[in-house]
């Protein structure tokens, strides 16, 4: 049992093994209803044990678990949600969250400005009209595109929530969670996610850029979750997927699919010590992202930083980027992933990486090699053992060299990773997590 002082009050950390993952019960010394609450398995009072991933490095990821009775809060709208985040501060505090919260209730006609219309955008930026050498930034704000991107600006002020320190987000039951929200953990310390379903926010009014390849493409703004210059956070249980509008359902123009989803979880701009353990990352292109950029001003920021770890997360019918990692030292190990149509690649190898994935599960289709598992985007040296790919041991970079020698990669990651509760066999991950995985699951 481990002590320490908040607010000069002694609290006991005691941890416990509840099923599937390893908690600590933060119990003040002071609060007969917080002693309560962590005694009965109240989510809101659990916190990240010790050796559970990056998060757990240093002072440990506790979240809102201390909070008062006066800084515990249950919501059903997204009014309330944000007002909740706004109320105390930093104080710590624990958000209840009761049923489905649409961030986007009200339609993407209340973003718009007024005189924007999309009819007459795709005229004045058809490839026939504006070619494919010069991209949109110039366009005066009265123009098509000025009107989009006020358009955007409106909604990005809606369904972005911002989160501060010391804050636990919990569902509440097996229906709990958000549709078309982004929540920004941005330059924030100790916050802990757990036991939601994020239904992928729509961007309303993606942006043509006619630079983007000999083609062009059509780029979108937000991820359900991003975690940006922010430390020890902890997501679990929950489940992030494209819900009723997956990228099947969306239109195409100018030969393009008109893209409205950007990522599912981004960590990036210097982020660190970040645990993400039992969630479902489902049916989404391009998933998750750690480290934005190979500039040389990104580089200043994460070098030396995000560190993250995945365990015992399910990645079902992901296109790419499960996740792709530039500079941090990310340990991935007991996580299933399941291609699907479409499947690109799991793990990006990019600039600086120091990726250790073992002890994962890889379940893949006919006609789908496991040599596709890694993709190289950067000279980076990896660590891959113990994987396993349709019930057989595989070593993922021999498979990818053999296979792919034009991108031959470079095993050891020259690091060892120490923070891990329990290693499952690989072999037995697909069971384990497939059914123990996602929002509704947590022990």
């Amino acid at each position: 049992m481990n002590t320490y002082v908040w607010h000069g009050h002694v609290i006991k950390k005691l941890a416990v093994l509840v099923g599937c993952t390893a908690l600590a019960l933060a119990v003040t010394g002071t609060t007969a209803q917080a002693q309560a609450q962590a005694r009965s398995g109240d989510l809101g009072r659990q916190t990240l044990a010790a050796g559970d991933g990056w998060a757990s490095d240093g002072t440990g990821t506790s979240g809102g678990a201390a909070a008062d009775a006066a800084h515990v809060y249950t919501v059903t709208t997204w009014a309330e949600f944000k007002a909740a985040l706004k109320d105390g501060g930093t104080a710590p505090k624990i958000i209840q969250v009761k049923g489905t919260i649409d961030a986007n209730a009200e339609g993407c006609d209340s973003f718009a400005v007024a005189g924007y219309d999309f009819d007459a955008y795709l005229q004045k930026y058809s490839p026939e009209n504006w070619g494919y050498t010069k991209n949109l930034d110039a366009e005066p704000d009265d123009s098509p595109e000025g009107l989009r991107r006020a358009s955007a600006a409106n909604q990005d002020t809606v369904i972005k929530a911002n989160i501060p320190a010391n804050t636990t987000i919990v569902g509440l039951g097996e229906d709990a969670g958000f549709k078309g929200a982004s929540l920004q953990i941005k330059a924030v310390d100790n916050v802990i996610v757990r036991n939601l379903t994020f239904e992928s926010p729509l961007d309303c009014f993606p942006q043509w850029d006619p630079t983007d390849t000999s083609v062009g493409n059509w780029n979108s703004e937000y991820d359900s979750a991003v975690v940006y210059g922010s430390t020890h956070i902890w997501l679990d249980h929950n489940t992030f997927t494209d819900g009723d509008h997956p990228d099947s359902t969306l239109p195409t123009y100018f030969g393009r699919i008109f893209e409205q989803h950007d990522g599912e979880l981004d960590i990036v701009k210097g982020a660190d010590y970040v645990t993400a353990s039992w969630n479902v990352f489902a049916d989404h292109d391009k998933t998750i992202l750690i480290g934005n950029s190979d500039s040389a001003s990104t580089a200043a920021v994460d070098r030396g930083h995000l560190k993250v770890t995945f365990h015992h997360n399910l990645f079902s019918n992901l296109v790419e980027r499960a996740p792709r990692v530039r500079f941090g030292q990310v340990d991935s190990y007991n996580n299933h992933f399941v291609a699907g149509d479409g499947y690109s690649y799991s793990y990006g190898i990019g600039m600086e990486s120091q990726l250790v994935a073992e002890h994962n599960a890889f379940t893949l289709p006919a006609g789908v090699s496991a040599a596709t598992v890694l993709k190289k985007w950067k000279e980076a040296p990896l660590t891959a053992a113990d994987n396993y790919v349709n019930g057989a041991p595989t070593d993922l970079i021999a498979v990818h060299n053999a296979e792919i020698p034009a991108e031959t990669l470079q095993s050891g990651a020259g690091w060892t990773p120490t923070l891990r509760t329990k290693v499952d066999s690989a072999r037995a991950v697909p069971g384990i997590v497939d059914h123990r995985a996602g929002a509704g699951k947590v022990c």
